[in-house]
């Protein structure tokens, strides 16, 4: 923690489970308290808690793009366990976490734009996977164009006599 409060123009902090509602509370403290304009979070995959660390920074007015994650505990703790590799191992999240921290610091808002979609489908080839694509879009509400390049639809299974297991016919 010392190593990171070193580096020019950022405050580390430390709190045992930074996606819990005392967690965000203590990160809100934070982001009035010391006008920090992004945040880099060294814990845990984005892939869980990223909706909590985004409602996070739109609460305190930032945009959503300036979050960054470093996943130490799957790139550092859960797979260098053995007690003598626990020094490389900090060494590494250190690393990592300095890496991620230059990339805060280039994050640019990326303002999002919404624009109006027709539920409108093409499918590519009339075999077993694009004829069943086609049927699940059109039960979702898809408008579905369906292109094949032969004269009949099927694809490979149009040439089989019978199937398996139960040797039914196949056309």
């Amino acid at each position: 923690m010392e190593e990171l409060n070193r580096l020019e123009g950022v405050k580390a902090f430390e709190y045992l489970s930074m996606c819990t509602e005392g967690g965000s509370s203590y990160i809100k403290e934070q982001l009035e308290e010391s006008k920090i304009e992004r945040i880099v979070v060294a814990a845990c995959t984005p892939r869980t808690h990223q909706p909590v660390f985004h409602a996070i920074l739109a609460e305190a007015g930032l945009p959503p793009r300036y979050l960054e994650f470093v996943n130490i505990r799957e790139h550092c703790s859960f797979v260098h366990q053995a007690p003598e590799v626990r020094e490389k191992a900090i060494q590494k999240a250190i690393e990592l976490t300095k890496a991620g921290i230059a990339r805060a610091r280039l994050l640019e808002d990326v303002p999002i734009k919404v624009v109006p979609v027709e539920p409108v489908a093409l499918v590519v080839g009339g075999g077993i996977a694009g004829l069943s694509a086609a049927v699940d879009l059109g039960d979702a509400g898809f408008k579905v164009y369906l292109v094949e390049k032969n004269t009949t639809i099927g694809g490979r299974m149009s040439q089989l006599d019978r199937t398996f297991p139960t040797d039914d016919c196949s056309i």
